[in-house]
């Protein structure tokens, strides 16, 4: 590239990867630049450096995003990945606070791509310039491939610092300079014009902020006088989506925030980011939205325990294997120990679910978690079984049982453990409590609040869910679970072929989450999922394919890549070789989905049941009867290796070499609709 020149400020890529343009970058708000110009960077390493000289401003609490102010006063936002911040910080290690000061390409944290891939989430991470339109800079990128820290762009000053039309439109702000303004400085002043010209703070109905916008619900929008909010100092822009007035702040946005606050009045408010949703307009466009919300939510709800539930899988496996080999009793306290340590996660669900679920959906994620104990009360859940004392049948209607009664009304609880083991039910009900909150917060008075509230929650939810909700999502459930092992109990080995073929499919749409509750459920009720056992082979398929990749390119850095990729997939992580590697050279996926399909096929023949979570190389515990080795094992390790070789074959052969490299094309995840974290 050619050498800046001296009033030029180089910026350096955050990550490894290539730099694409603005346009580009898988986000609306992004891509609009409505926010700023800039560039994207795919990465292709997780090493994190700064962008450029100066302080750090922000670092967002979820660690997916800080911004810079270099010495001249330039505003720079790193965003790394698109919607992570769903995702709670945890791919994300950063070693900078606010007030620090770094030098370009200077170490700031890594980012965990494989683990944001995982999540269904892109990596693609935005460098955005918040203060460019005022400054009347230019950014220039260099496109192409970039070390961390290597040059990727260059701002260049605008010829009288700020660009003509914004020179000629900016005016006096029409603020009434009273006594209360006067005496204002810094955002506290800023603040002040915003409420004065968006039709006082008594039009505020609520506020909120994400990492670069304040973002206010307005009474009247009509009332917000826009030209002069937009050219405040210290405002971006103005935007109005998703019923919201938002006043794009930058960097600075935490601050403005505080203050605005601080005049209206309150606490502070909620923290929570959210996301433009464009509301549909038609009876198909509902449908999808609506699909896309429900696996949105069940999404949020499992990410943070799949790791725990692959864990309770493989931890139940190990015991399994200790008591073939009578290391471990089955009549000893050690057996009873290690048994609670991998069976508790599942007879808990409820109780944990309900913690994540109300975080996803804006309930109090401690109240539905007392709710999800109610659900698996020891008490509650005897009166499900049937042989226990005094198990009673109140009445039947065709094959649903009422057990139980609350107040007379006859009460159907799930045989055999109530509600243990469940997971739909206790995310309706961290949905419910989402409604019924705000309701019990307007009409308590605060001095009651603290007791009342969560008293009246807690009997009116569990109340619904235990008589009506509850009933009816456990026979669509079962009915769904039950649709699943007909079709596999009709012809495994059929079902194992088309399942084993094509369940990847699901994991580009995300729709894969919808499939994970009903393992989940299997495994709870009847001890093993088939289901789970054929996704295991596709899982070693793909792998399989990143494997003959890594064999046969002469790529380093596609080697790299491929190398990581082959291990994840064998660990039960298909993601980063479906979207780094496998989809990007379509031909790769075909072959690998082939594999699948011939380790499906061999795993119905072999009629296998999974006892375990974690599937692949890495859960072969999983595949070990309690009751002893058996032909589930051994089926696993056949229908694993000719997945695998099957896979490798083709891809080695017919689906990959570096001619292909010159052809790649990115490929992101589909995403089903917007999704918009409730109580936004």
């Amino acid at each position: 590239m050619t050498q800046p020149s001296p009033d030029q400020t180089t910026i350096v890529a955050p990550l490894g990867g290539t730099v694409i343009r603005m346009e580009d970058v898988p986000d609306p708000v992004f891509a609009s630049k409505k926010m700023g110009d800039g560039f994207g960077v795919v990465p292709s390493g997780g090493e994190v450096v700064a962008p450029a000289s100066g302080k750090i401003v922000m670092v967002a609490k979820t660690g997916h995003a800080f911004a810079i102010k270099t010495g001249d006063g330039l505003e720079i936002l790193v965003h790394m990945g698109i919607d992570t911040v769903e995702l709670n910080g945890a791919p994300f290690a950063l070693t900078i606070t606010r007030g620090d000061a770094v030098n370009a390409g200077q170490a700031v944290g890594t980012m965990d791509l494989a683990a944001v891939e995982a999540a269904g989430k892109s990596t693609t991470t935005a460098v955005i310039f918040t203060n460019l339109k005022k400054r009347g800079d230019v950014v220039t990128p260099v496109f192409g491939e970039a070390a961390a820290g290597a040059p990727a762009a260059s701002v260049t000053p605008g010829a009288s610092g700020e660009p003509a039309e914004v020179a000629a439109s900016v005016a006096a702000p029409v603020v009434a300079d009273g006594p209360a303004r006067a005496g204002l400085t810094g955002y506290d002043l800023l603040a002040y014009d915003i409420l004065a010209n968006i039709g006082g703070k008594e039009n505020v109905a609520n506020v909120l902020h994400c990492i670069t916008r304040v973002r206010f619900y307005l009474k009247d929008q009509s009332l917000a006088d826009d030209a002069v909010v937009a050219n405040l100092d210290g405002v971006i822009d103005v935007v109005k989506a998703g019923g919201q007035y938002q006043v794009v702040i930058g960097a600075a946005v935490e601050d403005v925030y505080a203050a605005v606050r601080k005049q209206i009045g309150g606490d502070g408010g909620s923290d929570a980011v959210v996301e433009e949703v464009e509301r549909p307009t038609t009876a198909v466009g509902w449908l999808k939205f609506g699909f896309s919300s429900l696996i949105g939510v069940i999404t949020g709800s499992m990410i943070p325990v799949i790791g725990l539930l692959a864990a309770s899988g493989i931890l139940k496996g190990i015991l399994a294997l200790l008591t073939q080999f009578n290391v471990v009793r089955a009549d000893s306290s050690t057996f009873t120990f290690i048994d609670a340590m991998s069976s508790s996660m599942f007879y808990f669900l409820p109780i944990i679910i309900g913690f994540t679920a109300a975080k996803r959906l804006g309930s109090d994620p401690i109240i539905v978690s007392i709710i999800g104990g109610v659900l698996v009360f020891p008490s509650v859940a005897a009166m499900s079984n049937p042989d226990a004392e005094g198990y009673r049948v109140v009445a039947q209607l065709g094959a649903t049982v009422f057990n139980a009664d609350f107040f007379g009304i006859p009460v159907s609880l799930p045989q055999g453990n109530a509600y243990a083991y469940s997971i739909f039910p206790i995310i309706v009900a961290a949905w419910l409590a989402a409604r019924i909150e705000p309701l019990l917060k307007r009409y308590i008075p605060p001095v009651l609040r603290s007791i009342f509230a969560p008293l009246i929650e807690v009997f009116v939810v569990s109340t619904l869910i235990l008589v009506v909700f509850g009933p009816v999502i456990m026979f669509i459930s079962g009915g769904i679970a039950n649709g699943i092992n007909s079709v596999l109990d009709l012809n495994y080995t059929i079902a194992g072929l088309l399942i084993g073929g094509f369940y990847q499919c699901l994991v580009i749409f995300g729709l894969h989450w919808a499939v994970i509750p009903l393992i989940a459920a299997q495994i709870a009720t009847d001890g093993f999922s088939p289901l789970n056992a054929i996704v295991s082979a596709t899982m070693i398929a793909q792998g399989a394919g990143a494997l003959a990749i890594w064999l046969k390119t002469c790529n380093d850095k596609i080697k790299v890549l491929a190398g990581t990729a082959t291990i994840s997939a064998f660990c039960g992580i298909t993601e980063p070789a479906m979207y780094g590697l496998n989809l990007k050279y379509g031909r790769v996926f075909i072959t690998a989905s082939i594999g699948g399909a011939v380790g499906g096929l061999l795993t119905g023949l072999l009629d296998v049941n999974m006892y375990g979570f974690t599937g692949a190389f890495v859960g072969f515990p999983s595949f070990v009867n309690p009751a002893g080795l058996d032909h589930s094992f051994w089926g696993f390790l056949i229908a694993s290796a000719a997945a695998l070789v099957v896979s490798f074959t083709l891809t080695y052969f017919f689906g990959f070499d570096d001619s292909m490299l010159e052809q790649e094309r990115t490929v992101k995840k589909v995403r089903l609709g917007k999704r918009e974290p409730a109580g936004a």
